[in-house]
């Protein structure tokens, strides 16, 4: 079925949209309480704690301390919602992550704000670009990059509803929000945005909007490329991935990400043991230099011509 090209909205900030939604969910129902590592203001919780102070715990800086609290709450019927850094909440606490929370199965959902390189100016300590690779490696743990402030008020509801731990990533970069009629938010299935039949463009979080402007790019090539919001890392929508290959031959894979061990390295494997075809993954190498997001994202291709550029190599490798 042919889906038309969405048209972006003014850019808006996720974390407006997910503690707005948060407040909503709280109001209806007093098991949901927040757990933040002195981050109350960076997370936009504010209203959060003047609505529900007894249910906003701070902890300080102590995010091993955080995950273990929220695992607890979760331990006796509370649904916890532990809300920091990205860069600070999946790497000081991943070994609490990994126990308390993947492997004992509790109901936490993990919130890692401005993530990947949104605190550019900060430096590699502050940049959150392998937390795909680690949170996913953990398994059982629902791994979710919104693309905009829509669906990261979808991901929240999913989430407090959902029995189970689930990370979720949001950046405090502004967004557009996408026009697509009939949408809708379902974790591990992915959102077709464009259709095509050249290659398709695997995307997520705030390289989706870059891959529709790619899209839009190729097309004066007379390149038809598909667009997929693969907005759940885990579960991976396998099905899609295996119909892109089938069905276009070839593969971009674009995430504000190491380029290895997230939604790129998900996809190759998947292609890999099913129906094998050119995947070019468009990420970060490595450690990221001290610069804007935008000089950043443009260095590293993760910009309208280095998506295109990408596709451009893999539709010839799929006639090599």
């Amino acid at each position: 079925m042919a889906v038309t090209q969405p048209t972006p909205a003014p850019g808006l900030d996720c974390r407006k949209a997910w503690a707005e939604t948060l407040e909503g969910l709280a109001a209806t129902d007093e098991r949901i309480v927040v757990v933040v590592n002195d981050s109350v203001g960076s997370s936009n919780l504010g209203g959060f704690q003047t609505k529900f102070p007894d249910r906003t715990i701070n902890v300080g800086i102590a995010e091993q301390n955080m995950v273990g609290v929220a695992a607890g709450l979760a331990n006796g019927g509370r649904i916890p919602f532990v809300s920091a850094a990205s860069c600070f909440l999946s790497a000081r606490a991943l070994e609490q992550i990994k126990a308390d929370v993947a492997y004992a199965g509790f109901n936490v959902k993990l919130v890692g704000q401005s993530s990947g390189i949104a605190y550019g100016e900060l430096g590699a300590t502050h940049h959150s670009i392998e937390d795909f690779a680690w949170i996913r490696a953990l398994g059982p743990i629902t791994l979710i990059a919104p693309c905009d402030a829509w669906e990261t008020a979808e991901a929240v509801k999913w989430a407090a509803a959902h029995d189970g731990p689930v990370y979720l990533r949001l950046s405090r970069m502004k967004v557009p929000t996408l026009d697509l009629p009939g949408r809708t938010f379902t974790p591990g299935k992915a959102e077709l945005q464009r259709a095509g039949s050249d290659v398709t463009i695997i995307a997520n979080g705030t390289t989706v909007h870059l891959a529709l402007e790619a899209a839009e790019a190729l097309a004066e090539e007379s390149v038809s490329a598909r667009v997929l919001n693969m907005h759940t890392i885990t579960p991976l929508d396998t099905n899609a991935v295996i119909a892109a290959a089938r069905e276009t031959g070839a593969i971009v894979t674009v995430e504000e990400a190491l380029d290895r061990g997230g939604l790129g390295g998900a996809v190759a494997e998947c292609t890999s043991a099913t129906y094998p075809v050119p995947v070019q993954r468009v990420g970060f190498p490595g450690f990221m230099p001290t610069g804007s997001i935008a000089s950043l994202f443009e260095e590293f291709g993760l910009s309208r011509e280095g998506i295109v550029s990408a596709a451009r190599i893999a539709v010839r490798r799929k006639g090599a």
